[in-house]
């Protein structure tokens, strides 16, 4: 709902409160010139591309659209354009002919025409939000590195939206935790991975598979072969609490986490914390 928030694009009977800048705090801005900036200076790769794409419109036009609404180009210009961004994205004119529809192509091949999309105007912000979750795992390698690729030969920033910890080892300088909607733990991704402070961290880590127990060590100790578990469940949205939205999940929470909030704590430089009793 983050992203969703920061391009306008909450449902009807959702508001989003706040600031999100970006220039100008893009909540407080009207409806045509937020337009403007949608799909222009910033960009989105949905997690579902069967569903981003319209499924009645050829794929060199829908990647073409972009540019006439935002650049001016003529249809041909822009056409020209798109079919170069769909050569970059890996779908070459040769092979992928740009008047096919999307349900004529595999789910990678739909979400490279949503990267094409979301690159063609050469925005400065591209919000990834799980953009391999409906992918196969060869499939998901391939599409991080090349949105990894596009954004560092364009100078972009890109905002990863992704549960995979891998993913965001491999793919960001910067992390933001977040449980329930607010920010629990930030930082450089290689200082949050080195030292984890918030319970939550710590959990998401501790359920990650040990790769280096062998086959044989979890059939002499099955006990060992069960994957820690968070207890509990993630809140709904109107089950908000005075305190820690955490707290009732969390073995180190005391009374104060039910009645209080916390605030961001400095851990080190960069990296920050909300927490009463993180980790040392």
């Amino acid at each position: 709902m983050t992203a969703f928030a920061i391009m306008g694009l909450l449902p009807d009977n959702m508001t989003a409160s706040g600031e999100v800048m970006f220039g100008n705090n893009l909540l407080n801005l009207p409806e045509r010139e937020l337009c403007k900036i949608r799909g222009n200076r910033i960009s989105m790769v949905f997690q579902e591309p069967m569903s981003a794409l319209n499924p009645v419109q050829p794929i060199g036009f829908q990647v073409a659209e972009s540019l006439i609404l935002h650049k001016n180009l003529s249809r041909h210009q822009a056409q020209r354009q798109a079919s170069k961004v769909l050569d970059r994205v890996g779908l070459p004119a040769k092979k992928i002919s740009r008047s096919l529809y999307p349900h004529q192509l595999s789910g990678g091949q739909r979400q490279r025409v949503v990267i094409a999309i979301a690159m063609v105007c050469e925005p400065e912000l591209i919000i990834a939000d799980e953009p391999t979750t409906a992918l196969d795992v060869t499939i998901q390698e391939q599409i991080l590195a090349l949105i990894s690729e596009l954004v560092i030969e364009e100078n972009m920033t890109l905002m990863l939206i992704t549960h995979d910890l891998g993913v965001v080892a491999e793919n960001t300088d910067q992390m933001l935790v977040m449980y329930a909607g607010q920010i629990v733990e930030k930082g450089p991704t290689n200082k949050v991975f080195e030292h984890l402070v918030h319970p939550y961290t710590r959990g998401l880590f501790a359920s990650i598979p040990d790769t280096e127990k062998s086959a044989n060590d979890l059939s002499r100790h099955p006990e060992n072969s069960r994957l820690p578990t968070i207890p509990g469940r993630v809140p709904e949205f109107w089950e908000r609490t005075k305190g820690c939205s955490f707290a009732d999940r969390c073995s180190r929470a005391q009374a104060k986490c039910f009645s209080e909030l916390p605030n961001e704590t400095r851990i080190s430089n960069g990296h920050s914390v909300a927490c009463f009793f993180p980790w040392k």
